[in-house]
């Protein structure tokens, strides 16, 4: 069963580039802040690089008046989230974490297997609004659609 609202966020460490590859763990990540996180199938896919993360980059600073840190999450390694972002002109402040095994999706309960694809262990497609370590909303998407974790749609449910 995925994890609910008012569930703490499950503990694990996440890969970024800032430099060289650093190590982030989630109670570092969401401790005394206001988060979305939203996650993608995988990097440079269509969906995602198309609609997903290009909204949350427009709409990054609306996050940011409000007080909410953003960040994006795919299977993938720390090196193709960074490539990822640079091409898609992701704003300083808007991580981009490599969940590289899948650690984090599945302590979530929002992995999914797209095996039958040739991508192997993956994340589903969601976002989560989390405050101070406590999950608040969580926005899972139906396959192959963009309705509910967008960033509008986030936007105005964490309002």
């Amino acid at each position: 069963m995925p994890i609910q609202p008012g569930d703490a966020i499950p503990e694990v460490t996440l890969k970024h580039i800032d430099g060289g590859i650093e190590t982030v763990d989630t109670p570092t990540l969401f401790a005394g802040k206001k988060v979305v996180l939203f996650a993608v199938p995988g990097a440079f896919t269509p969906t995602c690089s198309e609609r997903h993360l290009p909204g949350y980059v427009a709409h990054f600073d609306r996050f940011r008046e409000r007080g909410i840190e953003v960040a994006c999450m795919a299977v993938n390694d720390p090196f193709v989230m960074q490539a990822w972002g640079e091409t898609q002109h992701v704003p300083k402040g808007l991580r981009m974490l490599s969940d590289g095994n899948g650690d984090f999706a599945r302590a979530l309960g929002l992995e999914m297997d797209a095996s039958a694809y040739g991508m192997g262990l993956r994340s589903k497609r969601f976002a989560l609004y989390a405050d101070d370590g406590v999950l608040r909303q969580l926005f899972v998407e139906a396959p192959g659609e963009l309705k509910v974790s967008d960033a509008e749609s986030v936007l105005a449910a964490v309002s």
